[in-house]
């Protein structure tokens, strides 16, 4: 593999205005370090070098508009590399530091992060910028704001269970017709499922059972293993002994309801009596002699 490309210092320094081929070159030079070396910490550090030096410049007209395209590119593959690193968390504050404002984030850039922090089960960090983006006069009327708020309703707002902010976005998003049935129907599955949500009594409550299961099975098994046990060695036990052993055993089981929870304490000492039995069995009092 060729070895990583000598970064390039721009004209004036790495502060100073960049031009556009400047530009072009560091985002090039970023994007090898990023997919062809795998070498992820100096493709972010690429990323800011040029950002920054673009931040700092104040341009107009069609040259504004390039080095916009290129800043936002330059922050996509920042925000790859932040999580080629397992940095995803930052990604959001990192690209704020260029932008200053949610609502000022390129569609792109958004797009990246609603995707990126959904995927990793953490929507509500990026809720608060989503909304601030959505909510501006001037990003409502770019033609991509109603395929970000499609995404910000299924991946941030419904998961974390903002059912009536999503619906309140359906009725004022310019959302195509295909668009909003998806919606309302993703809608009405999350408040039927909010609805029978078990409340934090009854998940208690099934909780209790479960565990009160789990030790009815165990104290289940204990017994199987005991019995096998005793079985065993009732052979070796006169008939009468055998037969009142037996008939004591059936007893105890057919008097419990294995099914009531207030049995277990029962049956747990029924479990140490036949654990008792055994080593009662096993003990040397109860071994045949041994003659030389």
């Amino acid at each position: 593999m060729k070895s990583p490309p000598i970064p390039a210092t721009p004209p004036g320094g790495v502060e100073g205005a960049l031009s556009p081929a400047a530009a072009a070159a560091l985002l090039e030079e970023a994007a090898d370090l990023l997919v062809v070396y795998l070498d992820f910490p100096a493709a972010l550090r690429t990323c800011e070098r040029a950002a920054r030096s673009l931040s700092a410049g104040g341009l107009a007209g069609e040259r504004a508009g390039a080095f916009l395209e290129v800043k936002c590119s330059l922050c996509v593959v920042g925000i790859q590399a932040l999580a080629e690193m397992d940095r995803w968390r930052e990604a959001l504050a990192w690209v704020l530091q260029y932008y200053q404002a949610p609502e000022k984030l390129p569609p792109k850039v958004l797009e990246l992060c609603l995707l990126l922090y959904s995927k990793m089960k953490d929507p509500g960090a990026v809720l608060g910028a989503a909304r601030a983006w959505l909510r501006d006069p001037d990003n409502q009327g770019l033609p991509e704001w109603p395929a970000l708020a499609e995404l910000h309703l299924q991946r941030v707002l419904l998961p974390l269970g903002h059912v009536s902010e999503a619906e309140e976005l359906v009725g004022s998003a310019a959302f195509s017709e295909q668009q909003r049935l998806d919606a309302l129907q993703a809608i009405c599955t999350a408040r039927h499922q909010q609805r029978h949500r078990p409340t934090g009594s009854e998940e208690h409550q099934q909780l209790n059972q479960e565990g009160t299961s789990r030790k009815l099975l165990s104290l289940l098994a204990l017994l199987r293993r005991l019995w096998a046990s005793v079985l065993s060695h009732f052979a070796s036990l006169p008939f009468k002994k055998s037969l009142l052993a037996t008939l004591v055993l059936c007893l105890l089981l057919v008097r419990f309801d294995p099914a009531n929870p207030s049995s277990l304490p029962s049956l747990y000492r029924l479990a140490q009596l036949f654990h008792r039995l055994r080593e009662a069995l096993l003990s040397p009092l109860h071994q045949p002699p041994i003659f030389d």
